[in-house]
């Protein structure tokens, strides 16, 4: 199945896009609204950014509205409606910002280091400087215009190894449980997922309290974060 074909039931409502929100009026923010535009003409594209400057010149470049608001926090669950779709085009953990800070409203949430142990669970691991593990099944620099074909990598032209989303979710430590947001290719480069994905993983962290690993993972590169909560 082509990234760009989403069949499923879980899509059948919300493929094609309707609305599109970009997070960040940056160089990848700016290339994000311009694929998306051309991929989906009629969906109601908008950005959010907390520089002012970059939100006019986005707005004013390529006319679509505008928002000047920290791209994460402000975000509140009765935005996330199920036809939205966000775009993380910032250098921030999107998916596990949104779920711990909701969760942190009505919970103690504490932010930890994914234990070491994960680094040899996953493929080409790295650390960055908070603890969060990056992975990747690339040791080289992707194609800019990759569309994640399902059964080959388009860089080797060889069968995929797995699926890095499915990695994640497989990944066992004790004391935590993991929980993955998928990303879904929506134009080449771009990567996001709907509305209804983050408010499930927020769901489904909040039936138990506990340690968690919250990755967020296309098919070939992905993110994790920690944290733990109790009430």
């Amino acid at each position: 199945m082509s990234s760009y074909n989403l069949g499923s039931d879980f899509f059948k409502d919300i493929f094609p896009p309707r609305r599109i929100k970009v997070l960040g009026a940056g160089r990848f923010g700016r290339l994000a609204v311009e694929r998306l535009k051309l991929r989906f003409p009629e969906a109601l594209l908008s950005v959010i950014d907390r520089g002012a400057a970059r939100v006019d010149e986005m707005t004013r470049d390529l006319g679509i509205p505008g928002k000047v608001q920290e791209c994460i926090q402000n975000i509140s669950q009765a935005e996330m409606e199920d036809d939205l779709w966000i775009i993380p085009a910032v250098p921030v953990h999107v998916g596990f910002e949104w779920v711990a800070n909701e969760l942190g409203k009505v919970a103690v949430v504490r932010r930890i280091t994914v234990p070491g142990e994960v680094d040899s669970k996953v493929p080409n691991p790295v650390r960055g400087p908070a603890g969060t593990l990056y992975a990747s099944f690339a040791t080289f620099i992707c194609p800019d215009h990759c569309s994640e074909p399902e059964e080959i990598c388009t860089f080797t032209g060889k069968g995929r190894l797995g699926n890095l989303y499915d990695i994640f979710g497989a990944v066992s430590v004790s004391g935590f449980d993991a929980a993955v947001l998928r990303s879904w290719q929506l134009a080449p480069g771009v990567g996001g997922y709907p509305a209804r994905s983050l408010r499930e993983l927020l769901a489904g962290v909040y039936q138990k309290p506990g340690g968690y690993l919250l990755a967020t993972s296309c098919r070939c590169h992905g993110v994790m974060d920690a944290l733990e909560w109790e009430h």
